[in-house]
This record gives structure tokens, sequence and C-alpha cells, in this order.
């Protein structure tokens, strides 16, 4: 059975007792959603399908975001999602519970970026990284009734893209104003067609001057 008492001025309380699943409880604001919330919980518990929020509306998306960083982001091979990760952090919404979190929080998040001059490139992959977390709260970490706000969101449409080529004169122009080392480099990169981060993570060990070969261990497609 449910219970709905008043919790000071502005709250009611609600704790629902039904035989074989242990008491849940929830504050709400007004009478009506607490009425509403308790008649839907113990039709759940009755039918057998009741799965506790508790988790969810206790973690903050700041707490989840660390989780995040910590279990997922580090395994990956390029941190740039880390600063992704620090401007959710700094956002008011850190504060918040994973479940209040909804679709019209990602939409204003989305207006307010935009208006701000920001990439729709950039925003995309910002919501992505909530995305994915979300998607592993879900999935991995026992959240099971909680519903990814991004999914309901209208995203950024992708830039197009780059068809850019050195013009006639281009790689002259470019190596004159470039250091000598630096030059190297870039005839290097124009030659292989090698990523700045795979020219970078280069070392004697990978090169066979013999062959004139270079192995790429990592790459950005995660083969050899």
């Amino acid at each position: 059975m449910a219970s709905i008492a008043r919790r000071g001025n502005l709250q009611w309380r609600v704790r629902v007792r039904i035989k074989g699943y242990p008491v849940q409880t929830r504050t709400f604001e007004t009478r009506n959603d607490a009425e509403a919330w308790a008649k839907i919980t113990e039709s759940e518990m009755v039918r057998g399908v009741f799965v506790s929020q508790k988790e969810e509306e206790n973690t903050t998306l700041a707490e989840a975001l660390e989780r995040y960083e910590r279990e997922v982001s580090s395994r990956k091979k390029y941190g740039r999602e880390k600063t992704r990760i620090k401007n959710w952090m700094g956002h008011d919404l850190a504060k918040h519970s994973l479940a209040s979190i909804r679709g019209s929080d990602m939409a204003q998040y989305r207006d307010a970026r935009i208006k701000s001059g920001y990439a729709s490139n950039t925003i995309r992959l910002e919501l992505a990284v909530l995305s994915h977390l979300f998607e592993t709260a879900r999935k991995e970490w026992g959240m099971e009734r909680l519903s990814n706000p991004v999914k309901s969101t209208r995203i950024p449409s992708p830039p197009e893209g780059r068809d850019r080529r050195l013009k006639k004169g281009g790689l002259e122009k470019l190596l004159e104003n470039s250091p000598e080392e630096m030059g190297r480099i870039i005839r290097f990169a124009l030659e292989t067609g090698m990523r700045r981060s795979e020219i970078a993570g280069m070392t004697w060990e990978s090169v066979d001057l013999k062959k004139w070969v270079v192995t790429l261990s990592e790459t950005k497609n995660g083969t050899k």
C-alpha cells in the first residue's frame, strides 16, 4: 500500500510498501504527482515488472561523469573526451540527478551553444559524450529504467566534408614559411598520408630503413 504525507509546506512524501519489494519512497511538489507515482509503482509491483530507479535518482550527472571518465573514457586511445567531460562538469546540469534530466534540457543546451557561436560538430560531439554516458549507465551500471535524453533531441547537422587540396605553388609557399624540421614533417605527411598523432608516435623500432617502411601499431581505425 502507499502512504502520502505532507513534508513541510511545499512537498509531499510517498512511501510504497508491497510484499516482496523494498520500501520505495519519493518526494514531490504536488499531491497529484505523488498520487500518480504511487499508483504506477504499486501497479508495476503487483504485475512483477517494477525496477527501482533509486540509483539514477540519487546519482548526479557530475558523479556519473567522474565514473564514466574513470571506467570508459580513460580506455579510449584518444583523450579528447576529457575536454568535453570537463565542459559538462562545469554546467548547471551536473548538479541534477540522472533521472531528472530531460530532452528539453538537451535542447536548451544545444540552442545556447549555437547562439554562442559553437560549430555544429563541436555540439554534436559534446552531446555524443552524454548520450554514451546514459547508454552505459542503462546497460552496464544497473539503471535499466533510465532514459537517454539525447535520443529525443534534434542533433545539429554534420558539417560538409573537407575537399580542399594544395593548389599549384601552395606547397612551396608552405615550406618557405615553415622551419626546416617542420618542412620535413610536412613532406613526410604528404607522401605517407599519416595522421599527426601517427607521425608524432613513431619510434625507431617501428621503422625499417632497408625496406623504407614504417609500421603503425596503433591507428584511428584500431588496426595495425
